[in-house]
């Protein structure tokens, strides 16, 4: 399982870069794909595929917003 962005450390974080995709927040959050793919676009994250690396704030957005989705529910 990819660690969580609170976990990485800062090597991982070169330039910016959470190296997370979305398959793998989907994964690690027990989320669809499809619902990953649905926030990115409700919060204007461009990607290419589910395999897209995410900036780290963009991994950050995408997760939080996946929590508050969550306890909404």
């Amino acid at each position: 399982m990819a660690q969580t962005y609170l976990e990485l450390t800062k090597e991982e974080c070169v330039m910016g870069f959470a190296d997370l995709s979305l398959a793998e927040i989907a994964e690690d959050y027990k989320l669809k794909v499809e619902i990953v793919c649905q926030l990115c676009e409700q919060l204007g994250i461009r990607y290419q595929d589910v395999q897209t690396k995410l900036a780290l704030e963009d991994a950050k957005a995408i997760i939080l917003a996946a929590q508050n989705q969550k306890k909404s529910t």
